[in-house]
C-alpha cells in the first residue's frame, strides 16, 4: 500500500503531460491543419538534443533565467517595502493607488523605445523591462495582502507589553511573509511572460532571442522548443517557491489545526 501511493502520485503527475503530447501528435497527423505548421514532438525532441549537444540551449536557458532572477530580485526588494507602506498607511494608499494602477496597466513592450533611449541596447535595458514588470505586479499583491492584516494582532501584542520592535519582528514580519512569497510567485510568472519582449532589445542570446530568430527563418520546431523551455523553467521555479513556502509557513498549518 505504501508503494502504491508514490506510483499513483507519479502517474497523476505524468498523465496531463502524456495527454498533451498525444493531442499534439494527433493534431499533426489529423489533417485539420497543415502538418508543416505543427512539428511533431519527435522533431522538437531532436532539435532539443541537437542544441543541448552543441551547448547553445543550456547557455540560452541560463542567460534568460539569470535575467529573470535579477529582475525579480530587484523588483521584490523595492515592491515589498512599497507594498507594505501602501497597505499599512491608508492615506498613502489613497494617494499612490491611481499611479500604481496606471503604470501597472502599461505593457512593458510599450516602454521598449524609451528604455532603449535611456539605457541603450545592452543588458541593463533588458533587466529594466523585467524589473518594471516584477515591481508593479509585486506591489499590487503586497499592498492587497498587507491591507487585510487585522489590527487586532497589533493591539493584542501591545496589551501583552510588546515593544514596537518586537511587534514588527514577531507579528508584522510573520503575517507579511505569506504575502511576500505570493508576490514573488506572481512576479516570476509575469516576468517570464515579459521575457520575450525584453529580449527584443538587440539580444543575441536567451530563449526569447532564440524564438525571435527562429520566427525570422520559419523554424517552427525551434519556436516550440523555446516556448516549452520557458514554461518548464518557470514551472520549476514555481515548484521551488511552493516548497519554500511550505517550509516557512508550516506554522500556519499548526495554528489552523
Amino acid at each position: 500500500m505504501t508503494d502504491a501511493n508514490p506510483l499513483r502520485r507519479a502517474a497523476l503527475l505524468a498523465l496531463p503531460w502524456i495527454c498533451v503530447v498525444l493531442a499534439w501528435t494527433l493534431l499533426h497527423y489529423s489533417g485539420l491543419v497543415n502538418p508543416v505548421l505543427v512539428p511533431t514532438p519527435a522533431q522538437v525532441a531532436r532539435r532539443f538534443w541537437e542544441l543541448m549537444s552543441n551547448g547553445k540551449l543550456p547557455i540560452d536557458m541560463l542567460i534568460s533565467a539569470r535575467r529573470v532572477l535579477i529582475g525579480v530580485v530587484l523588483g521584490t526588494l523595492l515592491a515589498v517595502p512599497t507594498g507594505f507602506v501602501l497597505g499599512w498607511y491608508k492615506n498613502v494608499h489613497g494617494f499612490a493607488d491611481p499611479l500604481v494602477n496606471f503604470f501597472r496597466a502599461l505593457p512593458p513592450i510599450a516602454l521598449i523605445p524609451l528604455v532603449v533611449v535611456y539605457f541603450g541596447i545592452g543588458e541593463a535595458a533588458k533587466v529594466v523591462i523585467l524589473f518594471y514588470a516584477a515591481f508593479f505586479s509585486g506591489v499590487i499583491v503586497m499592498y492587497e495582502g498587507i491591507s487585510q492584516i487585522s489590527p487586532i494582532f497589533i493591539r493584542v501584542a501591545r496589551t501583552l507589553g510588546a515593544t514596537d520592535g518586537e511587534i514588527f519582528r514577531r507579528v508584522i514580519v510573520p503575517l507579511s511573509l505569506p504575502h511576500i512569497l505570493t508576490a514573488v510567485r506572481v512576479e516570476l510568472g509575469v516576468v517570464w511572460a515579459t521575457l520575450v519582449a525584453s529580449e527584443l532589445i538587440a539580444a543575441q542570446n536567451g530563449l526569447g532571442a532564440m524564438i525571435q530568430n527562429a520566427s525570422s527563418f520559419f523554424q517552427l520546431d525551434l519556436i516550440y522548443l523555446g516556448i516549452i523551455c520557458i514554461g518548464l523553467i518557470a514551472l520549476g521555479m514555481d515548484l521551488l517557491l511552493r516548497k519554500i513556502s511550505q517550509r516557512f509557513l508550516n506554522w500556519q498549518d499548526r495554528i489552523s489545526a
